[in-house]
């Protein structure tokens, strides 16, 4: 099929990749010239394991292309819309107005027959609103939501192998032949055995809030519950596993540690929360407003934990901050656990060196004071304290006897629950983690 994608950011990228990966001609639209030109040379703006490869091998085949002109999806016969729906600046709301100026842009252009595929997270209710305004624009083209699911590091895989597509379609005289061509563009998907969630408008919108407000408080309560562990001598992580056996509730993500972070969970709660108030249902949701305050609380017991463990006087400690990216796999800084517990530190009078194999960059955009080292080792030398705060496995694998030896005083703050206890302690190091004795 003959695809356009507008919004070329981190879903759109990875999705007009995979698109073209899969077999279609993809023509992608994004109003930034510099990351047009970049996507177009092979290099994408951003770390995402895997899409270097099949954006190469796309381009390279011809049968995707970058533009910045809009006119040149015409002839296309499903239209994604990919744009970012950022956090207001006065608000929690979400800031749709780049998905409707992307509506606006693409009504010209669109064919009577046409589908407009709706993938960027909205507020309940957004998917009605825009097939209204494309209606009354004169156009018969049809609008259906499909929202995305992707987990940064991982976008490719959940972008070619998802572990479900959900399809939001309104009824209506162009349903079945909107659902057909849905069906056609992710055919190998489908029979390769993902399941297919076909609903309404309103219920699409839904299941990609309702998702990132679940694995948000799943995370905050394993999180509350470290809190509890440590001020009776429990182990959350034991916890975690026991009551992880339990199949109502499943072990995935509850992992105690600094929090969750990046560009979805944090935004999408505080966006869930602002609709169901502008609803009138604001106490249907209050609780999220506690599940966000736990994960801020988080990085803040953090920082004080390492200003305790090294002294208790911020002043005169050197900390060596392994992480700043929010998730290992990426080099996004959106809104970054570690990132924060970085600048916390620094602001608490620290003497911070932080490294990260991938955000470095991205950190120094938002936090231009910030001392970076070259690599783990540059980091950790003659530092009085190491706190870890993402979890890249180069961190993970670190060899204690041999940080021992850099460091000033063999002191570590395991943010995540990753490393073993026994081991560091036995190469002489106070250890000490979120949750556990």
């Amino acid at each position: 099929m003959r695809v356009s994608v507008i919004g070329c950011g981190y879903l759109g990228a990875v999705h007009a990749a995979a698109m073209a990966d899969l077999g279609h001609e993809v023509i992608a639209v994004d109003v930034d010239a510099d990351k047009v030109a970049a996507l177009a040379a092979g290099n994408p703006p951003f770390f995402e394991p895997g899409l270097p490869e099949i954006l190469s091998s796309s381009l390279a085949s011809g049968r995707l292309r970058f533009t910045t002109d809009i006119s040149e999806v015409a002839g296309a016969r499903l239209h994604f819309i990919a744009v970012g729906t950022p956090q207001s600046n006065d608000s929690g709301a979400a800031d749709v107005s780049f998905v409707n100026a992307a509506i606006d842009a693409l009504i010209p252009h669109l064919g009577d027959t046409d589908v407009v595929v709706g993938k960027s997270t909205v507020p309940v209710g957004t998917a009605q609103r825009l097939a209204e305004r494309i209606l009354t624009s004169g156009s018969s083209a049809t609008l259906v939501w499909n929202p995305e699911f992707l987990r940064e590091g991982f976008a490719v895989k959940d972008t070619l192998s998802p572990d479900r597509l959900v399809f939001g379609i309104a009824p209506g005289a162009h349903a079945k032949q909107a659902s057909a061509a849905l069906h056609e563009v992710y055919a190998a998907t489908i029979a390769a055995g993902t399941p297919v969630v076909e609903t309404d408008l309103a219920t699409a919108e839904l299941v990609k809030t309702a998702a990132n407000a679940f694995l948000a408080t799943k995370i905050s309560f394993i999180n509350a519950m470290s809190e509890i562990a440590e001020a009776t001598g429990a182990n959350v992580t034991e916890l975690a596993d026991a009551i992880g056996y339990d199949t109502r509730i499943g072990r995935r993500f509850l992992n105690a540690g600094v929090g969750f972070g990046g560009g979805c969970l944090p935004k999408d709660i505080r966006a869930f929360s602002a609709r169901a108030e502008e609803l009138g249902l604001g106490s249907s949701v209050a609780f999220l407003s506690e599940v966000d305050a736990i994960n801020l609380r988080q990085r803040e017991r953090v920082i004080n934990r390492v200003i305790a463990d090294a002294g208790g006087d911020a002043t005169s400690i050197k900390v060596a901050v392994l992480g700043l990216a929010f998730k290992p796999q990426s080099d996004d800084v959106r809104d970054s656990p570690a990132l924060d517990v970085a600048r916390g530190l620094v602001d608490a009078g620290a003497v911070v060196v932080a490294y990260d194999p991938e955000a470095m960059g991205p950190a120094l955009k938002r936090f231009p004071e910030l001392t970076v080292a070259q690599n783990a080792q540059q980091a950790l030398l003659d530092a009085d304290i190491a706190v870890l705060v993402t979890e890249w496995p180069e961190f993970v694998d670190l060899d204690p006897r041999n940080v021992g030896d850099l460091m000033k005083h063999k002191r570590i703050v395991d943010a995540r629950n990753v490393l073993d206890p026994a081991a560091w302690r036995a190469a002489g190091f106070h250890y000490s983690s979120m949750g556990r004795p």
